[in-house]
């Protein structure tokens, strides 16, 4: 029987665009293009977890527009894992985003290597090409929704 991981996966769209990026020293054909994603840790709500995990993966501070729904994805055979994953839309805060930019992780909670990608919007229409089952809740984004903040403490 393969563990159940709580994850979140974090849809940010700003102009009908959506947040993704790509690894930079993992090819294409092997990571695909993502959105921002990560675990859910012992005693934080799916919502602050997106938050963070965002901010982590892609230095932007965004609020939550709405949960879109749970989707279960098997990871096998990269791990022996179910990945439980909580999918939300979110709004970037700042006014003034780059169109394209670096970030990474330099202490990745896996224990794994620094990892580095490029982060750009890609327009809504494209979205399908996530990797991964990134993409299960792409058609639960309502563009141009009203924001409904969200306290994280």
């Amino acid at each position: 029987m393969r563990r159940v991981v709580r994850k979140v996966v974090g849809y940010v769209v700003h102009e009908r665009r959506l947040l993704v990026f790509t690894h930079d020293d993992v090819p294409l054909e092997v990571a695909g293009v993502q959105v921002p994603a990560g675990t859910i840790e012992v005693d934080e709500s799916p919502e602050a977890a997106i938050v963070r995990e965002v901010f982590e993966e892609t230095g932007l501070t965004v609020r939550v527009v709405g949960a879109l729904g749970v989707e279960r994805y098997d990871v096998w055979p990269s791990k022996p894992e179910v990945h439980e994953r909580h999918f939300f839309q979110l709004d970037p805060v700042e006014n003034e985003i780059p169109e394209r930019w670096s970030a990474g992780e330099g202490d990745p909670s896996d224990n794994g290597d620094v990892q580095r990608w490029t982060c750009y919007w890609m327009p809504l229409e494209q979205a399908h090409v996530l990797s991964a089952g990134f993409g299960a809740r792409l058609g639960e984004i309502v563009p141009g929704s009203a924001v409904i903040p969200l306290t994280v403490t």
